[in-house]
């Protein structure tokens, strides 16, 4: 049975097990009004309207409550925002760690529910913080390995210094290097989103997907040896979900935008591999 995702008075409590619920639903954790989704509805409910809730004491629901309960939470156009958006009132930790988790595990309901405009800064503090993690600790481990393996080959204590220096230089600049390229790396996006045809908002809502993702994605790099690997497809996967939920276009003209640029460059490299392989094979053919 899916984990249920509960929301009370637009702001999204988190996502839990059916029994924590039912078990909150008797302890008066949760209120028969609160709001509950999970994979396979089309629409959000009260709790009271769960079959499998009909006995955990809650009373039951008019008919009409959805409606009166406002938009549909996970449809087009409901955008109550992701936990980072009420870090003051869960607090940065806790707020970053619950958005890490929706994105990671639900990114369909985390995006439909991320509001397309509100500011820059928000989104790209939250890749930086979860980007800068994941960089770090992978970098450093590293360049740790690496300086472990150079010891039988140099001096022990110049090893030492070069760990040390190459981490304080890549600790302070990280952030700022992936600050840039985040910017870079969303206007790009949104051009091939543009050219493909499913921009429905402006460049801002292409921001603040590719911010999410990567601030979710990356912290995944802290897996030892293949958290590179897995964070760098994972990205990409919450990427062609975040633009088509936030763009509300199809998923393939996300998946098209997503990989657009390495085609191209694919693309170019054969065209010019082909072009000067035919060049050499006519030159030395005159001589």
């Amino acid at each position: 049975m899916a984990d249920i995702h509960i929301s009370r008075s637009g702001t999204t409590l988190g996502v839990f097990p059916e029994e924590e619920v039912r078990e909150g639903l008797k302890t008066a954790r949760f209120a028969p009004t609160d709001l509950g989704w999970r994979e396979g509805m089309s629409t959000w409910l009260p709790l009271a309207q769960f079959p499998e809730f009909a006995t955990a004491g809650a009373p039951p629901a008019a008919a009409g409550v959805p409606s009166s309960a406002g938009p549909a939470l996970g449809a087009p156009g409901a955008r109550t925002g992701l936990p980072w958006d009420r870090r003051q009132e869960l607090g940065l930790l806790n707020a970053f760690i619950e958005t890490l988790k929706l994105v990671l595990l639900n990114p369909t309901v985390a995006f439909s529910t991320m509001k397309t405009e509100g500011g820059l800064a928000e989104p790209l503090i939250y890749a930086v913080i979860g980007g800068s993690a994941g960089f770090i600790v992978y970098f450093l481990f590293s360049i740790f390995l690496s300086s472990i393996g150079m010891m039988s080959h140099r001096d022990p204590l110049a090893g030492i210094m070069g760990f040390g220096i190459g981490a304080i230089f890549f600790v302070i600049f990280m952030p700022v290097l992936l600050g840039v390229g985040l910017f870079i790396g969303g206007a790009i996006l949104h051009l091939c989103l543009t050219l493909v045809g499913g921009a429905r908002r402006s460049f801002e809502t292409t921001f603040r997907v590719l911010c999410f993702a990567a601030g979710s994605a990356y912290p995944l790099m802290i897996v030892p040896l293949c958290g590179g690997l897995i964070s760098g497809i994972w990205c990409i996967v919450l990427q062609c979900i975040g633009l088509a939920q936030a763009h509300e276009t199809t998923t393939g003209k996300a998946a098209l935008a997503v990989f657009l640029p390495l085609i191209v460059c694919c693309g170019g490299g054969l065209i010019l591999g082909i072009m000067f392989g035919t060049l050499g094979a006519l030159f030395g053919h005159h001589h």
